[in-house]
């Protein structure tokens, strides 16, 4: 190993351990694991538990054969799903979530309830995929036509009389984060109703018998939630422990010690709750890691090594690598390449928080595909007859950063690939709006920058300023989470395909079917005065753009950086508001500065040097836009620089120590970049 790469790998060492051992580096969350069972569970009923599966179906193998190895020390042995498996996996996609319900009846799934993006593919194609489970389905909170659409509960009845009554909760954001024209026609309840909803059930299960009352949630606990699971759990008597999801949390408890658990995401754990039949009360409950690996110093090379796995059922992995192998058939064939690292969905939720190049690529491919269709002018005809025209300068793109779900590394792009940056199906659709609606949903889908939003517009040929430092002024509701902009505070519009910006010109915004249809914040684009949409889907638009008009190579001119249409002021510390400049890592300052209003989840940036704008971060920024995508140590490091959690920057963001800690590990970091010709030649893996 080169000396200039040792000498990288210590302080990024130094860093990355020193965060470990820090107290205010822990999770928010308690979670409680561990790998080894007792020997014996005789007298015991045992929930295996699972959430956010999206489509890692080779997991279903561990939690089938964790089944059996509790079955075998003499447990009862409960499967249950606490919602979004039909999704977020080309594995599943494919089948539109079909697959997904075949893999747990193969599992011996025995309960699950409903996530928001079980309806993504239309509230018909879920209902087909739901004829075909052995398991029950579980949902008090969703009505069609004031009738309830699935069974509210289900009582399990155990060989020692006892019994565990189950009902489900599915998320209400479900109105705005699944396409709204795929559930029409249905309601979910919110707030109190959902609070009351829930009483009813636990009430009744107790009714009917049931020693223990298991509330099977998708409900999750993201901060601003008006309907979160703790909260439920708070309003609601009689409830024993709630198995949750939609947050991506990995919990065993929560934030005030409530009995929730959650696995996280795509089987990274599997929950374990353990009941005493005779006692009749919940004896035990945590979380089984599935798999957890090291890296390790073999033959001066660094190696990740698995140090504990889960056994797997062998005719479930056979049935999910049948699965896996048939899809890669179809979607596993090179159709490009990627010179470089395309920003999606990563640990910073980059996509939510500001313009991305993976933002960049695919609006610029949706709206060149409705062009190359429409080579004069876009136009279509509204229900009353009346045709809207524009011509190609008054038409841009919109698609909100929730609908692309992981990034891309460097090297051969597949149809898969793409697939699972934008697994939903969505097709490209066109929205005719007035400039004034436009910016209106610019304000609504920036309401909380920086904190992360699924709504956060990536867009092609518009040019906006967002200001964090105003508040959103809240209106009247959108839906139970969203609220219109009572008035226009934080987004200016600038240019539109660069000339100026006109609130009273009709715009066409070429976008998605999700947006067309008011999902997240876009309800101005629901209201469009005329709107259609053109059936292609939002993956093969952007696969005949890479192959027609880049050749099929992704490379640096013009996706290296962000083109810059958008810049964010960002709060300095003491109020003072700063740029922040989206083609690199947006430090997330202050909201509200010296007016007392709650810090953001800061980025360490902002934190510790009080503006983004500084000589530290750029040389930082520049180390992981050249480095980060060829070099296992240019991850480590980010990983390590973001480790610092949004608790920890409200409990010590005004402290001196804290950032003056932070500087002298950075600056020392910079300093040895620096010294080794960082800014000349980034180190690469070859070079070691």
């Amino acid at each position: 190993m080169k000396k200039e790469a040792q000498r990288i790998f210590a302080a990024l060492l130094s860093v990355v351990l020193t965060l470990s051992l820090c107290p205010w580096a822990l999770a928010e969350y308690a979670t409680d694991t561990r790998t080894d069972l007792e020997e014996d569970y005789a007298g015991k009923t045992v929930i295996l538990h699972s959430n956010d599966v999206h489509g890692a179906i080779m997991g279903y193998a561990y939690i089938a054969a964790l089944r059996t190895e509790f079955e075998g020390k003499g447990a009862e042995v409960i499967l249950a799903d606490a919602g979004d498996f039909s999704q977020g996996d080309v594995s599943v996609s494919h089948s539109k979530g079909a697959d997904a319900v075949l893999m747990m009846n193969e599992a011996g799934y025995d309960v699950a309830t409903l996530g928001n993006h079980e309806f993504d593919y239309g509230y018909e194609q879920l209902v087909t995929n739901l004829k075909a489970a052995n398991f029950k389905i579980v949902c008090a909170d969703i009505f069609e036509g004031g009738k309830l659409v699935w069974e509210p509960n289900w009582m399990y009845e155990g060989k020692s009389g006892l019994k565990i009554g189950f009902f489900g909760l599915d998320t209400p954001d479900t109105a705005t984060q699944a396409n709204p024209a795929m559930t029409r026609g249905l309601t979910f309840l919110d707030k109190e109703p959902l609070y009351e909803c829930a009483r009813e059930q636990a009430a009744a299960l107790r009714g009917e018998g049931a020693d223990i009352v298991v509330a099977l949630t998708h409900l999750g606990v993201n901060e601003g939630s008006e309907s979160r699971s703790d909260d439920l759990f708070r309003s609601v008597q009689g409830i024993d422990l709630m198995i949750d999801g939609h947050s991506h949390t990995v919990m065993t408890a929560g934030g005030n010690s409530e009995p929730v658990q959650s696995t996280g995401t795509k089987f990274a754990y599997v929950g374990v709750v353990v009941i005493d039949n005779e006692k009749k009360a919940v004896e035990d409950h945590y979380l089984i890691p599935t798999k957890q690996t090291e890296t390790v110093e073999e033959n001066g090379e660094s190696v990740e090594k698995t140090v504990f796995e889960l056994a797997k059922d062998p005719n479930v992995a056979v049935k999910a690598q049948e699965i896996i192998d048939r899809v890669d058939a179809v979607y596993g064939e090179k159709f490009a390449e990627s010179e470089i690292y395309l920003v999606g969905d990563d640990d910073v939720r980059s996509v939510r928080t500001k313009e991305t190049n993976m933002g960049d690529l695919i609006t610029d491919a949706i709206v060149w595909k409705v062009l190359k269709e429409n080579a004069d002018v876009l136009s279509v005809e509204d229900g009353n007859g009346q045709t809207w025209s524009v011509d190609h300068n008054h038409v841009v793109g919109v698609t909100n950063g929730g609908g692309i779900r992981t990034s891309l590394e460097p090297g051969d792009l597949t149809r898969k690939d793409l697939n699972t940056v934008l697994p939903f199906g969505n097709t490209v659709a066109v929205v005719f709006v007035s400039g004034a609606e436009l910016l209106e949903a610019l304000e609504a889908s920036t309401y909380c920058t920086p904190e992360p939003l699924g709504g956060y517009p990536q867009t092609f040929g518009i040019e906006f300023t967002l200001d964090t430092t105003k508040p959103y002024d809240k209106g009247e509701n959108y839906s139970s989470s969203y609220y219109k902009p009572a008035s226009i505070q934080r987004v200016n519009i600038t240019k539109i395909n660069g000339e100026p910006f006109d609130p009273n010109a009709i715009y066409a915004v070429v976008t998605n079917d999700f947006l067309s249809a008011g999902g997240d914040t876009y309800y101005s684009f629901k209201e469009a005065r005329a709107q259609f949409d053109t059936g292609i889907p939002m993956d093969e638009a952007v696969m005949e753009y890479v192959d027609v008009n880049l050749k099929n190579v992704v490379s640096a001119e013009p996706y290296g950086e962000p083109r810059g249409d958008q810049k964010i002021i960002l709060a300095n510390e003491g109020g003072e508001s700063g740029q922040g400049e989206q083609g690199g890592e947006s430090g997330q300052g202050e909201q509200g500065g010296e007016s007392g209003q709650k810090k953001s989840g800061c980025y360490v940036a902002t934190s510790v040097y009080g503006s983004y704008d500084c000589p530290q971060v750029w040389t930082l920024r520049r180390f992981r836009d050249n480095v980060l995508a060829e070099t296992w140590y240019g991850r480590l490091f980010v990983r390590a620089y973001y480790a610092v959690s949004p608790a920890a920057v409200k409990l010590f963001g005004d402290c001196e120590w804290f950032r003056a800690f932070f500087r002298d590990k950075l600056d020392a970091l910079v300093s040895g970049l620096q010294a080794d010709g960082f800014e000349a030649t980034p180190y690469q893996d070859k070079d070691w």
